[in-house]
């Protein structure tokens, strides 16, 4: 009797793993866009040094950027759903001044509503992990399908706002530097990147410089978001460039500093 129940046991273990793996494995129609991943990537040049295949260098890139520049683009990413051609989707390079060699990478994305919503800003905790990881699973435009295409996602941000996704600190995601000395250490570096980054990009799209400004983030970014709102706050107070019409900021969870450290 004790046998056969441990066989019984097994057999059902047997057919959970099996289960379970057939859940974890891709429809046999799932495509894998590489090669327009890596035409995107090498024409945003985010792989520093990048070359055409034939000798030269892909156009003007990140590398080329003056300290202080930004460099956009409009982007179609690969697997979109139809009829988005159409759309402000946009990707680029901030270098940032006041470093040796640091660059941050960004997605911006246009209202699906109104250009009059809200200029939104999200952090990603971490430290150190990327805002694409909110892109593409949490509550940007689009969410990976089975067959690892995109589809809309109907929680998306860009429904009502005007959204910006930052890979911050430098070394985070996409945003690189070639100098160790570049890493942001503390909550003031960080804001002071994130302000600058903000100067040019209103300067880069005057038609949003009026529309409301709202800082949020999940996780760690609950430490970044006040001290960004501050150097906000701050800059606005002592008319330093471009008036940001900050409104509120979220704060992602409570910061109990004797429990977080």
């Amino acid at each position: 009797m004790a046998t056969t129940s441990r066989l019984l046991l097994l057999l059902a273990a047997v057919c959970l793993l099996a289960g379970a793996a057939d859940a974890l494995r891709l429809p046999p129609d799932a495509s894998f866009p590489g090669a327009q991943a890596e035409r995107l990537i090498r024409a945003l040049n985010l792989l520093p040094g990048a070359s055409s295949g034939r000798g030269g260098k892909v156009g003007a890139g990140a590398e080329d950027v003056a300290p202080g520049q930004l460099l956009e683009r409009r982007v179609t990413l690969p697997g979109l759903p139809e009829g988005v051609s159409d759309l402000g989707h946009h990707a680029g390079y901030y270098r940032l001044p006041n470093t040796h060699d640091a660059r941050m990478f960004y997605f911006f994305f246009e209202s699906r509503g109104k250009k009059e919503d809200p200029v939104v800003i999200w952090l990603t905790g971490g430290p150190g992990c990327s805002s694409e990881l909110a892109v593409f699973y949490e509550n940007g435009p689009f969410a990976i399908a089975n067959n690892m295409s995109l589809v809309w996602n109907k929680f998306g941000w860009d429904k009502i706002s005007n959204i910006i996704f930052v890979d911050q600190p430098t070394g985070t995601g996409f945003s690189y530097s070639s100098d160790d000395r570049d890493t942001r250490h503390d909550e003031a570096g960080v804001s002071n990147d994130l302000y600058d980054f903000l100067q040019v990009f209103f300067k880069k799209h005057p038609e949003f410089v009026k529309n409301d400004f709202f800082i949020t983030g999940e996780s760690y970014a609950g430490h970044y978001i006040p001290a960004f709102a501050s150097r906000v706050h701050q800059g606005n107070k002592k008319n330093e460039g471009t008036h940001i019409n900050l409104k509120v900021r979220s704060l992602p969870k409570f910061v109990l500093p004797l429990i977080l450290y």
